[in-house]
């Protein structure tokens, strides 16, 4: 919400069209592209028309503007401070951001503000310069679709050599480590990079036009009864699926929730974790492995 007013698609889409008029472009169709690929698609009815006809004071009816100097958007402090607190999260510094612009800025909050206590303390090393290194490979690797040689550790502690496409990576919130997932190497399909010894671009025969590997995914549905706030800790919780939640009346709502199965063993502790407020009403698969979670708890009771 921080961002939502001053940087929302209207506000960027008119400060495009004040650009181009100021630069002497003033053809309607090419100003009618900049609300197409900058604001929604209800906003072709609304943005130009309330310009020419001076509801929005910013441009004259002969498509000239009384603005001098193009539209600056600067930070507020609060922005500022928000985005200093982003920068503390070691995770940022995967991506290469400079953040030397907020050095005396105050954060909006630290990590010693906050808990999180459903996530596996072994996260992934993200200090390690070693892994930095190859976390951005990777990520190069996916932007450009370049074939890579990979050497991996397995569980066992042996090394394991392969060669792939890699695809995309993903971020597991419970566990907090990344994953790198292929294509091209039927024994590396997902990778934690944690595990990832060492890396480099490869040169091989290989159709990279060719689509990815599905992975296999199913849906659960939930029936949601909404006491103790358990829908809104059931959308925060499940909020990195792909999901759809509807109401079924004033009290109870039904949430479809598409997942990899690589995901089950987590997505079932959680769906566990919420008690007599969430019942699941299809996938049989998922019951199934409720009823058996259960029945071994059962075993371990005196």
């Amino acid at each position: 919400m921080i961002f939502s007013e001053l940087y929302s698609a209207y506000y960027q889409s008119i400060a495009k069209i004040i650009d181009h008029i100021l630069d002497g472009e003033t053809d309607e169709k090419e100003l009618q592209k900049i609300v197409d690929a900058y604001a929604f698609g209800e906003s072709t009815m609304t943005v130009l028309p309330a310009l020419k006809s001076g509801k929005w004071q910013l441009i004259c009816p002969n498509m000239k503007t009384p603005l001098l100097h193009k539209p600056s958007i600067p930070l507020t402090n609060l922005q500022k401070r928000w985005l200093k607190a982003v920068s503390l999260d070691p995770r940022i510094r995967l991506f290469d951001v400079d953040f030397q612009a907020l050095d005396d800025v105050e954060p909006l909050f630290t990590s010693e503000d906050y808990y999180i206590y459903d996530q596996y303390s072994d996260g992934d090393p993200y200090e390690d310069k070693s892994y930095i290194q190859r976390f951005r490979f990777l990520l190069s690797a996916i932007r450009e679709q370049i074939p890579i040689k990979i050497n991996v550790k397995n569980k066992h502690g042996q090394n394991v050599y392969g060669r792939c496409i890699p695809i995309r990576l993903e971020y597991s919130e419970k566990d907090d480590k990344f994953r790198l997932l292929t294509k091209g190497c039927r024994f590396m399909r997902t990778v934690n990079l944690s595990r990832i010894v060492s890396c480099s671009p490869f040169e091989f025969p290989y159709d990279i036009s060719s689509p990815p590997e599905q992975k296999p995914y199913e849906t659960l549905t939930l029936k949601i009864t909404n006491e103790r706030n358990a829908l809104e800790r059931v959308m925060l919780h499940f909020s990195h699926f792909e999901k759809q939640a509807e109401k079924t009346d004033e009290k109870h709502y039904t949430v479809r929730i598409r997942y990899d199965i690589s995901d089950e063993t987590e997505l079932l502790i959680r769906v566990l974790s919420f008690g007599p407020t969430v019942q699941v009403i299809d996938s049989p698969r998922f019951i199934n492995l409720i009823k058996s979670r259960l029945r071994k708890q059962q075993h371990l009771l005196p």
